[in-house]
């Protein structure tokens, strides 16, 4: 069974694509989703406020994760501190839920910074799914209502779509032009040959 990477910048369409391959029966991991709950674990949680300080804190004394995304896609060091605390985690997680699938020809998972992290040798092969910065720019303000500033803010800590797209095995284009489907199709016929 082959661990597949399937990463974009924000605002890429990574989820759309991770859709239509749970269509196509393939197991997907959202490391985002799961990072979530990974840092609402409470021995997590303490680590991340020893370390990041009480102005993330909300409610409830709770991590605030506007806050606490406010803190590190401001801070370049934040950010590294928050990276080295949840990525190994959330990378063991995944190596958990790989061993956990049965009968497939392989697994995706989906992640933003896969080879920003540094654990891009983790996958058999790698799906970036590539979009023109000033759209995923409109897509990520109409989505989450962020301001065009808050997106950039974002984006700096991604790597430039083109190299991405250069280091991947298979590249997706979403252009809201180029027919998306198809492209998928074609990798999965690939990856099940």
């Amino acid at each position: 069974m082959l661990h597949v990477g399937l990463t974009g910048n924000i605002g890429s369409g990574k989820s759309t694509v991770a859709g239509i391959f749970t269509v196509l029966g393939i197991p997907v991991y959202h490391a985002d989703v799961e990072s979530k709950k990974i840092l609402a674990l409470p021995e997590v949680e303490e680590v991340v406020i020893s370390s990041l300080g009480r102005t993330i804190l909300g409610e409830g004394n709770r991590i605030d994760r506007k806050a606490l995304a406010n803190l590190v896609f401001s801070n370049p060091e934040a950010l590294a501190t928050l990276n080295a605390i949840l990525h190994p985690l959330v990378l063991k997680d995944a190596m958990e839920w790989v061993r956990k699938q049965q009968g497939v020809p392989y697994v995706i998972h989906e992640a933003a910074v896969i080879y920003e992290s540094g654990f891009s040798g983790a996958y058999d092969r790698i799906i970036q799914v590539s979009c023109p910065k000033e759209l995923t720019i409109a897509r990520v303000i109409s989505r989450d209502g962020s301001s065009r500033e808050e997106v950039l803010l974002r984006m700096r800590n991604q790597w430039e779509d083109d190299v991405k797209s250069h280091l991947a095995d298979f590249v997706i284009v979403n252009d809201d032009t180029t027919l998306v489907i198809p492209q998928v199709v074609s990798i999965h016929h690939t990856l099940t040959a």
